[in-house]
């Protein structure tokens, strides 16, 4: 037989053992359904929360995500809060003043605050970039966003948890709205964080942090809780262990989007391996499984209404666990985002940039909008429900 032969068959049997891979985990497709509930006068609306995350790399000069943030933000400013879940610089978090990457990361954490309307509230959060990816000097790269942010002149913008504490830390929005802050990085990362005994942290251990945000969700039923950390509880993107026949086939696009070299077989290792929990920041992974698990234990007794994340570049609202409610916003760069799979317990899951927002209404009723943008920053609903309902 003819060598280019020999090799076209070892070629077309590599592809079907890579096709076979790919069926076992799935196809990337999102879900969006064609239920929609109908908007509220905005007399009727308590207070607004608004949550993006992802969002340090905006686009210069203007961020279409961003610009519907503000555009949303600014009707109603002083009864809004706005949330950037972390990542807000990316990829390698604050360095120091004298680093020439310094002005650049400047000019994204800027564009980010100028996305606050006057008269807004607005929490950052701290992801695993703005730790330095979970790596020794990632505390001081933490500390260094919040001393930037401080001297921003900006009192009704801050990070939390502050200093690098894990929190929680509670903030009483509205009479009827409680929202919790967490750093979940806190608990990943492998280098230099507060801990017990040395830190100043209210709280700085797990089981501290784990009975502080069990405090912090046992509220009464006229109050709603919203906890909000970077790292989801649950997620149908690559984050949680999902891929696609492109992972497997084409593997190198995870890193560069132009990189389309086939690499059947070899490639599929790549998605195996993720997949398997070595990475902290994926959710099979020993260290990440023992985060959710101190959730989901502080969570048992009184289950907030929702736990909203970033991490995964893309949209998605899931019926919880732990708690009612799952929501994924991670998509605030509207140039990079990433696939997502369809779940058992998904409701809304969508490739796109945009972010979301809680109304909490006057008599208890809390509406949630996922909100995408266009290239022109123009923000639309793309989907909507009742998370408390009438009588709910």
């Amino acid at each position: 037989m003819l060598p280019h032969l020999v090799s076209v068959r070892l070629c077309l049997r590599a592809a079907a053992l890579s096709v076979a891979l790919v069926v076992v985990t799935g196809c990337a497709g999102g879900y969006r359904p064609g239920t929609m509930v109908p908007p509220v006068s905005a007399d009727a609306i308590e207070h607004s929360l608004f949550l993006i995350g992802d969002a340090g790399d905006p686009r210069s000069p203007a961020e279409p995500v961003l610009m519907g943030l503000e555009a949303l933000a600014s009707e109603r400013a002083s009864r809004s809060t706005i949330v950037f879940l972390g990542d807000n610089v990316y990829d390698q978090g604050m360095p120091p003043s004298d680093a020439p990457d310094r002005l650049e990361a400047e000019r994204r954490m800027t564009m980010q605050m100028n996305a606050v309307p006057p008269g807004t509230r607005a929490y950052f959060v701290m992801g695993n970039h703005d730790w330095l990816r979970g790596r020794e000097g990632g505390w001081e790269a933490v500390k260094r966003q919040a001393a930037f942010v401080g001297r921003a002149g900006r009192p009704d913008i801050r990070v939390s948890p502050p200093a690098g504490c894990p929190g929680p830390v509670v903030r009483d929005l509205s009479p009827r709205l409680r929202l919790v802050l967490l750093d979940t990085q806190w608990w990943l990362t492998s280098g230099d964080k507060p801990e017990d005994p040395t830190s100043a942290c209210d709280t700085d251990s797990r089981a501290e942090v784990t009975a502080a945000l069990r405090s912090a969700v046992r509220v009464d039923e006229a109050r709603h809780v919203v906890v909000v950390g970077h790292h989801p509880l649950r997620s149908g993107g690559v984050h949680g262990g999902r891929f696609d026949w492109q992972d497997h086939i084409f593997p190198l696009t995870a890193f560069k989007s132009w990189l389309w070299l086939p690499l059947p077989v070899i490639g599929s290792l790549y998605p195996i391996v993720r997949g398997s929990g070595v990475s902290a920041q994926d959710v099979p992974s020993g260290a990440y499984r023992e985060m959710r698990d101190s959730l989901a234990a502080a969570f048992a007794v009184s289950p907030p209404l929702a736990y909203a994340a970033g991490h995964e570049h893309n949209l998605q609202v899931l019926d919880g666990g732990s708690a009612r409610y799952l929501l994924v916003t991670g998509a605030g760069r509207f140039y990079h985002t990433s696939k997502v799979f369809r779940l058992e317990e998904t409701r809304y899951a969508r490739r796109a940039g945009g972010f979301m927002r809680l109304d909490v209404l006057t008599d208890g009723r809390v509406r949630l909008a996922v909100v995408v943008v266009d290239g022109e920053g123009r923000p639309t609903e793309d989907y909507s429900l009742w998370l408390v309902p009438e009588g709910g």
